[in-house]
């Protein structure tokens, strides 16, 4: 049991662990308000007309992909299952946090930027609920000024216009921002490898090629100096390192919207170009996503793997399965938060790091804030060892 202390109080007040990601739609009707928000995001995907003449290009690209994006979900089951994993995921941390914890008061709170829940009502609902701390905790493993940044940014705005309407939030802050090396997090994935290739031949398993599929980044944004595909490359050497370098491997891109340039290779001429140089046994690996949703379960399995299949019958194309509820992926959440807790609240010093051709005005005062924000309670080690005596 860990003694936690606050300068200010005798006990620990309630914590807020918000587990914060890009979400998706649950049904046909939040398609296209979720696109239209994706679209408007500066953050996420630069446009011409964001937020200027009407939002006019967000909203002619939102109208003319929603019947598309309709059609992916409905092969999928009708709507993204990622506010369930999430929950599924929140619930088993902070059933852990309680066994490290005792009698702390904490729990989860989602924080989607483009699906419900929104990351600002969230943040309401925190406040409304008694919230005296709020972990900002990203479940995007690498850090991309698009994803995680995008939502710290959110919060900082949401600060920021409550201080200026003359009514400050009165929660405190700190932030999990990144954890592409976290080694449970490398452990869950290599598991899920060798699982995987124990449905192959005896023969064939080593020889199977290892193919990372994480999403894609406008090249716009990798040209400022984005640290995503970086911190991505990180967690796939980690992986192939921790499995000894058995097979061959590459890291692949997906989900390239628009004409524009993204990161490459993509995922589906990468599949295409090794089929076509005699490499039969390919596995795909989530890489960059924490649980299922429209790139793993449309995009991987049904565009990379049944219809690559039709087309390339004598190939075989696999995927692993997501983390989701892996044992080893929930101890990896709840142990990144345990341990900033008993850090006091630390961020690594990229956090304060800019991108060198950054053009965000946001982006600065918001590293700034969360980059100086602590935990406001800490572990006592020498109340600790009194009570184990």
């Amino acid at each position: 049991m860990f003694l936690l202390k606050r300068s200010h109080s005798t006990r620990p007040g309630k914590i807020g662990v918000f587990m914060l990601n890009l979400g998706g739609p649950e049904n046909s009707e939040a398609v296209h308000p979720f696109l239209l928000r994706l679209f408007s995001d500066k953050d996420i995907i630069p446009l011409p007309f964001q937020g200027s003449y009407g939002n006019i290009l967000p909203k002619f690209i939102a109208k003319r992909r929603t019947p598309k994006i309709i059609e992916q979900y409905n092969k999928i089951g009708g709507g993204s299952p990622i506010r369930k994993w999430t929950s599924i995921q929140g619930n088993a941390m902070i059933s852990r946090l309680n066994e490290i914890f005792p009698g702390m008061d904490i729990n989860y709170y989602i924080g989607f930027r483009y699906a419900d829940p929104l990351t600002e009502y969230s943040l309401n609902q925190m406040e409304e609920d008694g919230v005296e701390h709020c972990i900002a905790f990203t479940q995007y493993p690498q850090y991309s000024c698009s994803t995680t940044g995008s939502s710290y940014n959110s919060i900082y705005r949401y600060i920021m216009q409550r201080q200026k309407e003359g009514s400050p939030v009165k929660m405190s802050f700190s932030a999990i921002d990144r954890w592409a090396t976290e080694p449970l997090l490398i452990e869950a994935f290599c598991d899920l490898i060798k699982k995987q290739l124990l449905k192959l031949e005896l023969k064939e398993r080593s020889k199977a090629v290892l193919l990372f599929s994480a999403h894609s980044l406008p090249m716009s944004v990798v040209n400022r100096g984005d640290p995503y595909p970086q911190e991505v490359s990180a967690t796939v050497e980690a992986v192939m390192n921790r499995l000894g370098y058995s097979n061959p491997y590459r890291l692949v891109w997906q989900s390239k919207v628009g004409p524009s340039a993204w990161l490459g290779a993509q995922t589906d001429e990468a599949i295409e170009g090794l089929i076509n140089n005699g490499q039969k046994n390919i596995v795909l690996i989530p890489i960059a996503f924490t649980s299922d949703h429209i790139e793993t379960l449309f995009e991987m399995d049904i565009e990379y793997v049944e219809d690559m299949l039709e087309k390339y019958p004598d190939a075989n194309i696999m995927r692993c399965d997501s983390l989701n509820d892996h044992p080893l992926f929930i101890e990896c959440i709840s142990q990144l938060v345990a341990r900033h807790i008993k850090s006091g609240g630390q961020t690594v010093p990229q956090m304060s790091l800019r991108c060198p051709m950054c053009v965000n005005p946001t982006c600065g005062p918001m590293r700034g804030f969360f980059s100086t924000r602590k935990f406001p309670y800490a572990v006592e080690p020498e109340e600790f060892e009194k009570q184990s005596a």
